[in-house]
């Protein structure tokens, strides 16, 4: 039996407007209930009354989780923030936080996915990815304009992205478009849309022209221009339907104004005027294009024409389904239109070819596919559970404490020696403690030569070829720097060693990339999800987001440069004996933390390995150790 999720599908757009992305939501939202997922739509609103009760509704998930998703039919709509407007008394009102209602929602309730639609800042969708913990799924539909409209604060995007776990898009177009801003991996998932049967034949009496207009006035304008120019004996007529309602040109010429139906919700959907058109006119000028319309003409089995645009030839084949014309182009569009008019047999031709993709716009298929993302992106996840026999025997043994991350003088930017850390850890009552240096061993062989009383992991602090560094615990042998992120795993792995990354999203040190960390995570054993030397808490809080959602071992050092700094942050685990009891027994650690002001511990670090002589760095290293071998001889105090 399939895995089922719970999952928040999040849309930037208000609830109450029609729009092609609501639809997508709504329509796969369904189909996932409907398969025992759990799933809420997080939305904004144009009603107060709306948000407040999607409020009151989110505050009762806190003690109930399960209220979150409802108990009805469908899945509940939570009205996250309101749109800004006019009061009657034509004062404005402040909409209700966003960004403050959507992370309580995603805090209610434990969540496998967000699945967020169009995440251009700002919005509900942004928001959400924002204040995630959860795997998350980014699905980008027909974003022309907002996509241009981050480019100002590009870097900032880039790094929402980087928190997606996938992406999809509604069409090849949109996935090249995106690649080209923001380059990733893109899965095409076409959209579905909903087949009317048509009420009466087509191809008897007047050829049926339809054009369902959008957010774009220009589209109706050059329709109605086109029509103008037809020739007088096409026999034809026409109906435009606006969102809006019924809105005639007052100029419209009395023998077309004659011909021409304007309709809107209150007559019927415009699905419902699809399903009795013999052509569907998209006059889109490429500002906001509506394919999922022109999907749905395809599915009803009207015959489209439509503007040259890249995701208007997707859909039509290059004009194997439909025909086209250039942007603006009244003078080919009037002539299409006279094609389809005056000939049937074409418009069977395309309405035949069009039926493989008919045959695929069902929302069934749309959910197995994202459906099947989502088992993807789960499977990443590592086991809940480690090894309960070895867990058993940990249980016996005796805490210590641990610092995973640190430096001797045999690292180029450290000037601790060997005898000055092992002395300082004992003063510190460490258990045992991981040497790190970068790119060398020989500091962490010499400390575990000269150890007494404190257990040495020998590990190394791999600089990649351009994939920031990665710490291999327990090595019997030296690693070269320079490899690819993949090669040095492979060649930690090879040693029986554990991978552990540091500092994984700390942009001020050399590091991975959230994509390159995605492909590798199987390989992944471990990850530093509190280092002290970070500057900015986010990058720590990010790390913590990482392991947890897909159930990395955490881990924490206080990658000290100089002796001040070490067992600043320590895990209190059980007493290990090799790799894998070392990582059965993190599973279950503490992490500890001191106060230790980062400023002091740098500072150090650049007076003893850069303004000082190196005569005199000799002798404060004798100073520091003798000092350091006097504490270690007190007794033990450990930090709780």
């Amino acid at each position: 039996m399939p895995e089922t999720f719970s999952i928040a599908q999040v849309t930037p757009y208000a609830w109450e407007a029609r729009h092609e992305v609501n639809d997508f939501i709504a329509r796969v939202a369904e189909e996932l209930h409907g398969r025992g997922h759990r799933v809420a739509i997080l939305a904004p609103s144009d009603s107060q009354a709306r948000v407040r009760d999607s409020r009151r509704a989110i505050r009762a998930a806190i003690d109930r989780p399960d209220a979150l998703f409802g108990d009805g039919d469908r899945p509940p709509v939570l009205a996250v923030g309101e749109v800004l407007a006019l009061t009657s008394a034509r004062r404005r009102r402040l909409p209700i936080d966003v960004a403050r209602t959507i992370e309580e929602a995603l805090g209610a309730a434990p969540l496998d996915f967000v699945h967020v639609h169009e995440p251009f800042a700002p919005g509900a969708s942004s928001a959400a990815l924002r204040h995630s913990r959860s795997l998350n799924v980014g699905s980008f539909h027909a974003p022309t304009e907002r996509l241009l409209s981050t480019q100002l604060g590009r870097r900032v995007v880039e790094l929402f992205f980087g928190r997606l776990d996938a992406r999809t898009s509604s069409y090849e177009a949109t996935a090249e478009l995106m690649r080209e801003f923001f380059p990733a991996d893109y899965q095409v998932i076409t959209p579905g849309a909903g087949v009317v049967s048509s009420p009466r034949a087509r191809g008897e009496g007047a050829v049926h022209l339809a054009l369902v207009a959008g957010e774009e006035r220009a589209a109706p304008r050059l329709f109605l221009r086109a029509l103008r120019r037809l020739p007088p004996e096409a026999n034809w007529r026409a109906t435009v339907w606006s969102p809006r309602g019924p809105a005639p040109p007052a100029a419209l010429r009395r023998d077309v104004r004659e011909r021409v139906d304007f309709t809107g919700p209150e007559d019927g959907s415009e699905d419902e005027l699809l399903a009795t058109a013999d052509v569907a006119a998209f006059a889109s000028d490429g500002v906001a294009p509506t394919p999922g319309v022109l999907l749905r003409a395809v599915a009803a089995g009207a015959v489209p024409v439509a503007t040259r645009l890249p995701v208007y030839e997707e859909v039509l084949g290059e004009g194997e389904r439909g025909l086209l014309f250039e942007p603006a182009d009244v003078l080919t569009l009037t002539a299409q239109l006279a094609r389809l008019i005056g000939e049937p047999e074409l418009r069977a031709r395309l309405a035949s070819a069009a039926a493989p993709l008919r045959q695929r716009l069902s929302w069934t298929r749309v959910a197995d596919e994202i459906e099947a993302v989502y088992a993807g992106v789960a499977g990443r996840r590592h086991a809940a559970d480690g090894d309960a026999a070895v867990r058993r025997r940990l249980a016996e043994r005796a805490l210590i404490d641990v610092d995973l991350h640190m430096h001797t003088d045999h690292s180029h930017d450290c000037a601790t020696t060997v005898e000055e850390l092992l002395a300082t850890a004992h003063a510190e009552g460490l258990g045992a403690i991981a040497v790190t240096d970068h790119n060398e061993i020989s500091g962490a062989q010499d400390a575990l030569a000269k150890a007494d009383g404190v257990k040495v992991i020998v590990a190394e602090e791999v600089k990649t070829a351009s994939q920031g560094e990665v710490i291999g615990l327990f090595l019997s042998e030296k690693i070269a720097r320079g490899m690819t992120l993949a090669e040095t795993i492979v060649e930690i792995k090879r040693q029986g060693g554990l991978v552990y990354v540091p500092h994984p999203f700390d942009r001020l040190h050399s590091v991975p990339d959230y994509e390159h960390l995605l492909d590798v995570l199987e390989d992944v054993d471990a990850i530093e999800i509190f280092n002290p030397r970070i500057a900015f808490k986010p990058f720590n809080e990010e790390a913590v987001r990482f392991a947890a959602k897909y159930r990395i071992v955490a881990g924490a050092g206080s990658d000290s440069h100089v002796a001040a700094g070490l067992g600043s942050v320590r895990i209190r685990m059980r007493d290990f004996e090799g790799p894998q009891e070392f990582l059965e027994s993190l599973r279950d650690a503490d992490i500890i933390r001191k106060p230790t002001s980062l400023l002091y511990v740098q500072a150090l670090k650049f007076l003893q390995t850069k303004a000082t002589p190196a005569s005199a760095r000799d002798a404060a290293k004798q100073r520091r150790t003798a000092r350091a071998t006097r504490r270690s001889r007190r007794p033990v105090r450990r930090n709780s």
